[in-house]
């Protein structure tokens, strides 16, 4: 199974890429956490133009079997825990996994409707970037909690 994080931006501070490779080199040869940044649209003044740019761009590298989880304000919020059950089955289908990290404007009806979950990781808003970061770590204490691994402490 392959987890990829697909996200609009990119220009992001070179800590941002440090940390997110911190944590991808960490996952396990079967189970690869990859990144794929996506330059953001240039017309910043017309926001519905912009969101549809973007939906175009992530929806043209979803793959039609892959397990889409898009990261929405409105999403469930899970717990470490519940994100590790997920993962685990997750494996067990066989699916490739998309996360999908929008711009500014946040995801296009499009892009949230061809959703197979939606998640929210707080209930703060951060910076796009960021949440690069922050998925990645979540992602490898979810693998570290369903393998036992000593990284998550209860």
């Amino acid at each position: 199974m392959k987890i990829r994080i697909l996200s609009i931006g990119n220009k992001c501070p070179g800590w941002i890429k440090t940390g997110f490779e911190e944590y991808a080199k960490r996952m396990p040869r079967e189970m690869p956490l990859t990144l794929l940044e996506m330059q953001a649209p240039r017309h910043h003044a017309n926001p519905a133009k912009y969101q549809q740019d973007e939906a175009q761009k992530l929806l043209a590298q979803i793959g039609k079997n892959d397990w889409v989880i898009v990261l929405d304000e409105h999403g469930a919020s899970c717990s470490s825990v519940d994100l590790a059950y997920s993962l685990k089955e997750w494996q067990m289908d066989g699916r490739d996994i998309a996360f999908l990290i929008g711009g500014a404007d946040g995801l296009a009806k499009e892009v949230l409707g061809r959703a197979n979950q939606k998640i929210s990781l707080s209930k703060l808003t951060f910076p796009h970037y960021m949440v690069r970061v922050i998925l990645a770590e979540a992602v490898y204490r979810a693998w570290s909690i369903s393998a036992g691994h000593p990284y998550h402490r209860v």
